[in-house]
């Protein structure tokens, strides 16, 4: 199946679907990283005490841990759903395929910018961001 195309307006119409999503994508990120980090202490403490990695607390932090990671992975399945393309998941950077001169771009937006603004090549990535002519 080949990809979706987007204008400008387009994606820029989509952004009030996306910005929830990537709230909860960050949210669920938050979560499962301090999930994380209490079963890497519980992992450090059996290993310096011999406990045992069966005690009800860590078996429910690992089913809250994967829990979460399936949550996590449905959110930006989300955003694939839509088209999209989420390509940091610390930056929350999505991109929008798009056509420019006939050429495959990607347009590039990031929740803390207003509209979409910018556009890069396929291989440059978001250092090489360009602004959108009338964009601004």
């Amino acid at each position: 199946m080949s990809p979706k195309f987007f204008t400008v307006g387009e994606a820029n119409a989509l952004l009030p679907t996306l910005r929830p999503i990537l709230q909860r994508i960050a949210e669920k990120q938050r979560e499962l990283k301090g999930r994380r980090e209490a079963l890497a202490v519980f992992r450090q403490r059996a290993a310096g005490n011999g406990h045992h990695l069966a005690s009800p607390d860590f078996v429910t932090l690992r089913k809250e841990a994967e829990s979460l990671g399936e949550e996590l992975q449905a959110e930006i399945q989300r955003v694939h759903d839509l088209g999209c393309v989420l390509k940091d998941l610390d930056l929350l950077l999505v991109d929008f395929p798009a056509l420019r001169a006939g050429r495959e771009v990607l347009l590039c937006w990031k929740p803390d910018e207003e509209r979409i603004a910018f556009w890069h090549g396929l291989e440059e990535g978001f250092a090489g961001r360009k602004p959108i002519e009338g964009a601004g």
